[in-house]
């Protein structure tokens, strides 16, 4: 349990949970906090999916600038790759994830949102990459993981302009998935992750391995890192439950035990 980000189970389903009012600014306790907390759920048997949300009012509004303000480029360099490992941290967690956002998601907040892989947004909240207007760039994987989701020239549009992005914006270009109305954030994350939380867990884990590993490769390689994953599933028990369970009930009646 940290001071501001902490980490709940419930029916399968891990809430990390960012608490640092007002805005949620992540300074560098809560990136360590927030790396702490996607470690501890990565490594849970009891986490099957995991929510990150940052309460009824705000995600996160960005990084902490008066207390970077005054770091140097020494300084900045020392931190610049722990800041980046805390956000991948959520990012290599191998089960579904999925963002709650309310309220803003900006700067660091919306890299924190990237690293998920599904984005619920409030009809109001409002997301972007604001750095350049502090005579920055994203740090924390914003240049890499935007345009990947939304394609360069959408990116380089947020990032080089920093303006704010509206929910109804966000979800037609893809920044994030689904909108809802503010109150029902938190409980549609819940629902889309609870779908996951009696799954398949070593097929859901080669899923996502699979997907952004090949992301990053040529086709060819991201055949062959498919290949592999979907051969290896053949020795778990799962395979042999889902198989047999089709066969006897029909598709989706198998009670997976995540081995």
């Amino acid at each position: 349990m940290g001071e501001f980000v902490n980490l709940t189970v419930s029916d399968g389903v891990g809430t990390i949970r960012l608490d640092r009012p007002k805005m949620n600014a992540l300074n560098v306790q809560v990136q360590d906090e927030i790396r702490a907390a996607a470690e501890e759920a990565a490594a849970s048997d009891d986490v099957r999916a995991v929510v990150v949300y940052g309460g009824e009012r705000v995600f996160a509004a960005g990084a902490d600038i008066k207390e970077m303000a005054d770091m140097s480029y020494a300084d900045m360099v020392k931190r610049s790759g722990p800041l980046q490992a805390a956000l991948s941290a959520v990012a290599n967690i191998p089960k579904p994830t999925v963002a709650a956002i309310t309220g803003y998601a900006l700067g660091g907040g919306c890299e924190l949102a990237l690293c998920t892989d599904y984005r619920i947004a409030a009809e109001d909240a409002k997301l972007g990459q604001p750095e350049i207007l502090l005579g920055v760039i994203p740090g924390a994987g914003g240049t890499q993981r935007l345009a990947r989701l939304v394609g360069p020239s959408k990116a380089k549009d947020l990032i080089y302009t920093g303006r704010f992005v509206a929910a109804d914006e966000a979800l037609q270009i893809g920044l994030v998935d689904k909108v809802v109305p503010a109150a029902e954030v938190y409980d549609a994350a819940v629902a889309w992750a609870g779908q996951f939380a009696k799954g398949a867990a070593l097929a859901l884990r080669a899923a996502k391995e699979s997907i952004d590993a090949g992301l990053g490769v040529d086709l060819n390689t991201g055949l062959e890192i498919e290949r592999q994953q979907f051969a290896a599933l053949f020795a778990t028990e799962d395979r042999t439950i889902g198989m047999k369970s089709f066969v006897e009930s029909g598709p989706g009646k198998a009670a997976f035990t995540g081995r």
